[in-house]
C-alpha cells in the first residue's frame, strides 16, 4: 500500500505544450492603431480613385476636334467590376453630376458620358501644372535613379507611378529624351522585352541630400532645440496615432534605433552584402525605412499604392517586406487598407487631412476631390446641371452619407 501511494507521489503528470500561434500578414495589418484623420482622408479618396480611371477612359478617345471627348455608357457598364462599380457605372455616374455629364449621342444613338466644364477645367489647370514644373520632374527622376543600386530602374515601374510623382503623360519625350546627357534607355540583360531607365550624367554627391537630413539640420538650427545633436544625427521625425498607447518597452526600442547609424538612400551599398547579426538587421531596417521614406518625399502627394512601391524593392536592394515595414513604424508612416488597396502615406507631410507645404499639382487634384466629395449637393430640384456651392474652412464640403454612398 505505501509502495503504491510513493509512486502516485512520484508520478509526474505529462506537460502541456502551448504551441505560440504566429500572426498572419492579415492579423498584423488589422491590428494596428487606425488614425481617423487618414481613414477619414481615405474614405473620399476611395471614390476619387474611381473618378480618375473613368476620367482617364474619357480623356483617352478620340473624337473630333469640335466635340469634346466622350466614351459611352455601355462601355463603361461592361468594366463596371474590373472599374470595383459594384451597382454599375450609370448609377456611379449619376452620383457626381458636377464631373461626369450624361447625354443621348445624337449620332450613335446611345447614352455616352463626357466631363464637365468645371472638371475638364480641373484637369487643363493639373496639366499646365505638372508642365511648369518640368525641371523638378528631372530632379525627382534622377534622385529615384540614384537611390537604386545599379543607378537603373525598369520603365514599366516607373510608369506605374508616373502620376504619384508628377510626371507629365510624355515623360519619355519630354524629360528622358531631352536630358540624354543625364539619362539613357537600354534593354535589360536579365528580364527579355523589358527596358531600363538608366542615370549615365555624373551628379556631385553633394547635390543629392536626404529630405530627412534636411530636416535634422533644421531641427539642430533651432533656439529651442532641446534635443541632444548627437541623438538627432540619425533620426527621424516621429507622430504616433491619436490613442496610440506607447509602452516603456517600445519607446525604449525606438530610442536605440534613432540612434542607430545607417547608410543613406544615396549613398553606395554593397550588391548582395547581408548581415546576419542583430545591429546588421537594424542597419538594413533603418537603411529601407530612409529610402521609402525619401520615395514617399518625391511624391506629389506624399502618399503611394504599397504594390507600387513594392516594384522597387529589389532595385533599391530592400530585403524586407514593405508593408511590415510600414507596420514596424507607425510614428512615420500611416498604411490604410481602404478603396481595395493598400496605400502609405508619410505622416510628417500632414496635418489634419491636408499636405502641410502643397504643390499645384495636389492642389489641382484637391479639387476634383472637392467635387467627388460634394456629389449631388448644389444642384436644384429637377436641375441637371451643378451650381456653385461655399466650401467649409478646411477646403472640404463635409461628405453626408447616405445609403447610395458606396458602390
Amino acid at each position: 500500500m505505501l509502495t503504491h501511494l510513493l509512486q502516485k507521489l512520484n508520478h509526474k503528470p505529462p506537460t502541456t505544450v502551448l504551441l505560440r500561434r504566429k500572426t498572419t500578414s492579415a492579423e498584423y495589418v488589422a491590428s494596428r492603431n487606425r488614425d481617423p484623420t487618414f481613414e477619414k482622408l481615405m474614405d473620399k479618396y476611395k471614390n476619387l480613385f474611381k473618378v480618375i480611371a473613368i476620367q482617364d477612359l474619357i480623356l483617352g478617345t478620340t473624337t473630333n476636334a469640335a466635340a469634346p471627348p466622350a466614351v459611352s455608357l455601355d462601355f463603361l457598364n461592361r468594366l463596371s467590376q474590373r472599374l470595383h462599380l459594384n451597382r454599375g457605372a450609370t448609377h456611379f455616374l449619376r452620383k457626381y453630376p458636377h464631373i461626369f455629364n450624361i447625354f443621348h449621342h445624337p449620332i450613335k444613338l446611345q447614352p455616352y458620358c463626357t466631363l464637365t466644364e468645371t472638371a475638364l477645367k480641373i484637369t487643363q489647370q493639373e496639366a499646365t501644372a505638372i508642365n511648369a514644373t518640368l525641371p523638378l520632374v528631372v530632379t525627382r527622376l534622377v534622385r529615384l535613379l540614384s537611390m537604386s543600386v545599379t543607378k537603373s530602374l525598369p520603365l514599366r515601374a516607373i510608369f506605374k507611378v508616373f502620376r504619384e510623382l508628377g510626371l507629365p503623360d510624355d515623360f519619355e519625350e519630354s524629360a528622358i529624351l531631352k536630358k540624354s546627357d543625364l539619362f539613357a534607355l537600354v534593354d535589360s540583360d536579365n528580364e527579355p522585352n523589358t527596358h531600363l531607365l538608366k542615370l549615365v550624367g555624373d551628379i556631385p554627391k553633394g547635390e543629392l541630400v536626404a529630405v530627412v537630413d534636411n530636416w535634422r539640420v533644421v531641427e539642430c538650427c533651432k533656439e529651442d532645440c532641446g534635443v541632444d545633436r548627437n541623438e538627432i544625427l540619425f533620426s527621424f521625425k516621429h507622430s504616433y496615432p491619436p490613442g496610440m498607447k506607447l509602452k516603456r518597452n517600445f519607446k525604449a526600442k525606438v530610442k536605440e534605433w534613432q540612434q542607430l547609424r545607417y547608410v543613406g538612400p544615396y549613398e553606395a551599398v554593397e550588391i548582395g552584402k547581408k548581415r546576419k547579426n542583430k545591429i546588421g538587421m537594424m542597419e538594413m531596417e533603418k537603411r529601407a525605412v530612409g529610402i521609402v521614406h525619401e520615395f514617399l518625399s518625391l511624391t506629389v502627394e506624399k502618399m503611394v499604392e504599397v504594390e507600387k512601391i513594392s516594384h522597387f524593392r529589389k532595385w533599391f536592394g530592400i530585403d524586407l517586406n514593405v508593408r511590415d515595414l510600414f507596420l514596424d513604424h507607425p510614428g512615420i508612416f500611416y498604411l490604410s487598407t481602404k478603396g481595395y488597396r493598400h496605400t502609405v502615406f508619410l505622416r510628417e507631410a500632414y496635418e489634419r487631412g491636408c499636405l502641410i507645404e502643397p504643390n499645384p499639382v495636389y492642389e489641382a487634384k484637391r479639387k476634383l476631390l472637392d467635387l467627388v466629395i460634394l456629389g449631388r449637393r448644389g444642384l436644384s430640384r429637377g436641375q441637371s446641371e451643378p451650381t456653385g456651392v461655399s466650401q467649409g474652412e478646411d477646403g472640404f464640403t463635409e461628405e453626408v452619407k447616405t445609403d447610395s454612398d458606396e458602390d
